[in-house]
């Protein structure tokens, strides 16, 4: 049974977790193609998260059709394999309950699924427990990845320091090419 996560359940409760995601955020804040750059943070992420996400191809932000990336997710063993699609909206915000990403945001999501594919929401911040809520009770295949997911997620990669994640942004997203 999966549980609806509150805000606070979302958001990491100590003062270094929110260090990194403030990081994150000011980065790409700053960056030229401003959040448009996170999207590409986001893949990386999932990539990070679990092995079995193979690609994202990310959608150009004019015409995205209410996805940032469709990506490929593989079940199986080499051999005896299958390649499930997946569709990925990201959402770099204020790491704290108040910036939440609510009902409109997720049903953007959830609307533009294609058949037998799944999405994930992966937000600096967390979702709104309503729009949670309804994804759970109606059965939406949507995975919420928050802020204090990421952090575990950056974490857990060895990039456990601010120092750490600074270098790992500027290493990997200073230098993005323009979206095509």
């Amino acid at each position: 049974m999966t549980l609806v996560r509150t805000r606070l359940d979302q958001v990491p409760p100590d003062p270094f977790r929110k260090a990194i995601l403030t990081t994150i955020v000011v980065f790409f804040k700053k960056h030229p193609q401003r959040e448009y750059a996170f999207e590409r943070c986001a893949g990386e992420l999932l990539r990070m998260m679990d092995p079995s996400v193979q690609d994202v191809e990310l959608t150009r932000f004019w015409r995205d059709g209410g996805r940032d990336g469709v990506g490929r997710y593989r079940i199986g063993t080499t051999g005896a394999e299958i390649l499930v699609d997946f569709a990925l909206e990201a959402k770099c915000k204020e790491p704290d309950v108040n910036h939440s990403s609510g009902v409109r945001e997720t049903t953007r999501l959830i609307s533009r699924l294609r058949y037998r594919q799944f999405g994930v929401f992966l937000t600096t911040s967390c979702v709104h427990e309503q729009a949670y809520q309804e994804i759970i009770e109606d059965g939406h295949p949507v995975l919420i990845v928050s802020g204090k997911d990421i952090c575990d997620i950056l974490i857990r990669a060895g990039h456990n320091s601010i120092d750490r994640v600074q270098k790992w942004l500027a290493s990997r997203f200073s230098t993005l090419a323009p979206s095509s």
